[in-house]
């Protein structure tokens, strides 16, 4: 997680809101593991900062799923 803050943070973003969900079984085996562990992560940035993360994201060996949703105000 904290390689993943720092290209938010590195890129001009800012961490509003950090939350750890902890273990939680999967709805379906992703590469033969059947529990993962969740994050939630809200933040803000440029919106053409985000495809690097997507980037970073799908390249991580660590990160088994993610998804980027933005927050309408």
């Amino acid at each position: 997680m904290g390689r993943i803050h720092g290209i938010i943070t590195g890129a001009g973003g800012e961490l509003t809101n950090q939350e750890n969900w902890g273990m939680r079984h999967l709805a379906y085996p992703i590469q033969d593991y059947m529990e993962g562990n969740y994050f939630l992560t809200q933040f803000t940035t440029d919106p053409d900062q985000t495809r690097p993360l997507e980037n970073a994201l799908g390249l991580s060996e660590d990160i088994l799923r993610h998804l980027l949703v933005r927050i309408e105000n």
